[in-house]
């Protein structure tokens, strides 16, 4: 016997922040000044600011992607997707972090041979350019800010990152305007590139990880056997699994064994209980199957109607 428990195409608890006005924002933000930074690199002569305004481009296009794949994650289930389109949020995020990486060792590639014949920006330009970027990416990190979608995090750690990155510029152009330290804007460049690379990596760590149904990191899949398992009228449970759809919003499942002879106000307390001890408010699909001992469970190996502790004795006779 098996009784499921599953929400409809589309219906989910709680309610979880997805609106993509903040994700447009910051493209616009981010292409703006993406251009703004490619005339002022050419204008001051400043590799850390051209190579920061190629990360902006692949940042734009990025960013494009996230809020196209966002928009396109908020359709309900269908018969296509059955559990709707979430994960075309997380794609989002996989591509965000990839671009970021492809960025990080291009920039790279072009910056460290930079060291042995660095060039003097002009400062004063390099410091207007570092304000006007500190305040247009802070802007939209802090709209962002509210997001908790793996998708718009990783957004914000491309904004975040611009942030810090402006920050260093600014400290090294106030020095430059004193003192004649060329090599100071490749070594920014450099800097800003591996601190990007090693959170891209992350990213993309975090983001494969939830692709190839990894349980979420926040959720203790033992701890919920043995709460399902201490059920009374539960025997056993198994093939019990969560995984999510977009780093917020998971599905579990489980197979609950129950004696023979339950009744159906029995098995209606169990799945109550059961309900309960999943304990994971970001589940928003939970299915329960309820199998009686002895019926067997192809998805174990034994068909149903054979009860695999019978089969010794059935071998001996």
């Amino acid at each position: 016997m098996s009784a499921h428990s599953m929400h409809h195409h589309g219906s989910e608890h709680g309610h979880i922040h997805d609106d993509t006005d903040d994700i447009r924002l910051a493209f616009v933000l981010n292409l703006s000044f993406a251009f703004i930074e490619l005339v002022g690199g050419l204008l001051t002569g400043s590799l850390a600011i051209l190579s920061d305004a190629l990360h902006d481009l692949g940042d734009s296009i990025s960013l494009a992607l996230a809020w196209l794949l966002q928009r396109l994650s908020r359709r309900h289930g269908d018969y296509r997707f059955s559990f709707g389109y979430r994960r075309f949020s997380l794609l989002g995020a996989l591509l965000n972090t990839v671009i970021l990486v492809g960025g990080a060792v291009f920039v790279l590639s072009e910056a460290i041979p930079k060291l042995k014949e660095p060039a003097q920006p002009y400062a004063p330009g390099m410091l207007g350019l570092a304000v006007l970027g500190i305040a247009a990416n802070g802007i939209a990190a802090l709209r962002l800010s509210r997001d908790p979608s793996l998708n718009g995090r990783a957004v914000m750690m491309h904004l975040m990152e611009d942030v810090l990155g402006w920050a260093a510029v600014l400290l090294a152009s106030i020095v430059m305007m004193f003192v004649d330290v060329p090599i100071l804007d490749p070594l920014i460049s450099i800097g800003i590139s591996i601190w990007v690379l090693v959170s891209a990596l992350l990213g993309v760590r975090e983001a494969a990880g939830l692709f190839l149904q990894r349980v979420p990191g926040n959720v203790d899949l033992r701890a919920i056997e043995q709460r399902l398992s201490a059920i009374p009228g539960v025997v056993s449970t198994h093939h019990t699994h969560i995984w999510s759809l977009d780093g917020q919003r998971h599905v579990f499942s489980t197979h609950l064994v129950v004696p023979q002879g339950t009744d159906a106000a029995q098995l209606v307390a169990i799945k109550c209980a059961a309900r309960q001890a999943v304990d994971v408010p970001a589940v928003v699909h939970t299915t329960l199957e309820l199998e009686f001992e002895g019926e067997g469970c192809p998805m174990a190996g034994v068909p149903c109607g054979e009860d695999p502790e019978m089969e010794p004795a059935l071998a001996e006779q």
